[in-house]
């Protein structure tokens, strides 16, 4: 295994046919983090998050408005320009990845938008899913670790995912007001608070107790949605998140034996600042980021230095990726990850030179991949270990997806020209053996797209 071939197809998303192999290849990689546009061409023509506030507001509206018997026709006609705002937002997010000149770079969007996942199970998300990664996540995956958590927890598609909108403090103004009118369907949330803390920032038996998760919940109490009262004025674009003091539970609070004095928003950026630079934090985002990156049980020395290097950083996320670069134990010869079903699919669209997917495609074969975007099912987002994707059945997947590809492109390409190119320094002589012996250019280039090296990164 070669070096290029390990930075186009273990730090990268896949070589493409005409790609140049990279004479340096930390260096490549690295150059990719100056380079890395935040919001390239396919992303530009979807509605960013202000404008989908400002939809979200007239749908509540629309809906309170409308009369009782007309409301499921409305709530059904957002539904479904939801699901297209959805299936588009796929459809650049694979043209994104299939164009991108810093796979590198859109790898790590990939990887953030897991960690801090989101799932368009929970319907109103479905809305929001394109937004929440095109402005909570992309802006900020080369800064501090601190600004793309508050970025995250922030937006509505957390807020909606984890049921924060309506988490109200029991002595807040409002939560007073609904015990008197004796209303059971307001309180606390514990839903953000427990996640922030167990998935994305200090992670599991890493110390923490019930108790902090629900001071930490009652200091988050107030982080909620735009306004959709009715005295709220309709705009195109609606600021993303706002802080309802008369939902905040007052007091000060104690979490992981520090206290933070009341003070309204302030109190919950201040346990977020604290818990971005705990030396838990730094272990967990390391770990997750070697595991990616170079093995499911990566080096412990190199999580170390990783770790370290965030430390002392104060949580600069590009100083922590250039310990990963340069890190002797990333370059380590071997099989490799074995590929999610996104990693297989978009590395097989770009063996293939695709460019671009229409946007129901891109979707229906993230689905028949068993991978659908946005769609873990859970916080703790879609596994990144090989015993999470190598099961028989979804192996079967890829090899009818690969006979499907082979069958499209027919005799338009040569499986024999391609394999070299597309896993430089990696194909196999069994590989290759196999697919000059296939009775058909289109079972030659499923063979390729299914065959263990492809498998892996």
């Amino acid at each position: 295994m070669t070096t290029e071939s390990i930075a186009l197809n273990r730090f990268g998303l896949g070589a493409r046919p005409g790609d140049q192999l990279p004479g340096d290849a930390r260096r490549w990689l690295l150059a990719q983090l100056e380079q890395y546009d935040p919001l390239p061409a396919p992303w530009r023509a979807l509605p960013r998050s202000p404008q989908l506030a400002g939809q979200w507001v007239a749908q509540q509206r629309e809906v309170r408005q409308t009369p009782e018997e007309g409301r499921n026709a409305v709530r059904e006609a957002w539904r479904k320009r939801e699901g297209e705002a959805y299936r588009t937002a796929i459809g650049a997010r694979v043209a994104s990845a299939l164009q991108t000149p810093t796979p590198f770079a859109e790898r790590l969007v990939h990887f953030w938008s897991n960690h801090f996942a989101v799932s368009v199970d929970k319907g109103p998300v479905t809305g929001w899913a394109g937004g929440f990664e095109a402005d909570a996540i992309r802006p900020h995956i080369l800064g501090r670790f601190d600004d793309l958590l508050l970025a995250a927890v922030r937006h509505p598609a957390m807020q909606v995912f984890l049921d924060q909108a309506r988490s109200t403090g029991p002595d807040s103004p409002a939560g007073v007001r609904a015990r008197q009118r004796q209303r059971n369907n307001t309180g606390l949330n514990e839903n953000l608070a427990r996640e922030i803390l167990e998935l994305h920032t200090l992670g599991v038996r890493s110390g923490y107790t019930q108790n902090d998760v629900t001071e930490f919940a009652r200091a988050l109490t107030g982080w909620t949605l735009p306004d959709d009262s009715d005295k709220a004025p309709l705009a195109d674009e609606v600021a993303t998140f706002r802080f309802a003091a008369y939902q905040h539970e007052p007091g000060v609070r104690r979490v992981l034996g520090r206290d933070y004095a009341a003070g309204g928003e302030e109190q919950a950026r201040a346990i977020l600042r604290d818990l971005a630079l705990a030396p838990a934090t730094a272990q967990h985002i390391s770990l997750k980021l070697a595991r990616h990156f170079v093995a499911d049980e990566p080096p412990a020395a190199l999580v170390l230095r990783m770790a370290e290097t965030y430390k002392k950083s104060g949580g600069d996320l590009s100083s922590v990726y250039r310990e990963l670069v340069m890190a002797p134990e990333s370059w380590a010869p071997g099989p490799g990850k074995f590929k999610s079903p996104w990693e297989w699919g978009i590395s097989s669209l770009r063996a293939l030179d695709r460019r671009e997917l229409p946007a129901q495609q891109a979707a229906g074969l993230m689905n028949n991949l068993g991978q659908p975007v946005w769609r873990p099912g859970s916080p703790a987002g879609y596994g990144d270990l090989a015993a999470a994707w190598a099961a028989p059945d979804a192996l079967l997947r890829r090899v009818e997806v690969a006979q499907r590809f082979g069958a499209q492109a027919g005799s338009m390409v040569d499986a024999r020209l391609l394999a070299p190119r597309v896993l430089p320094g990696v194909l196999g002589e069994g590989t290759r053996q196999a697919i000059a012996r296939s009775d058909s250019p289109a079972t030659a280039l499923a063979l390729l797209l299914a065959a263990p090296e492809f498998l892996r990164r």
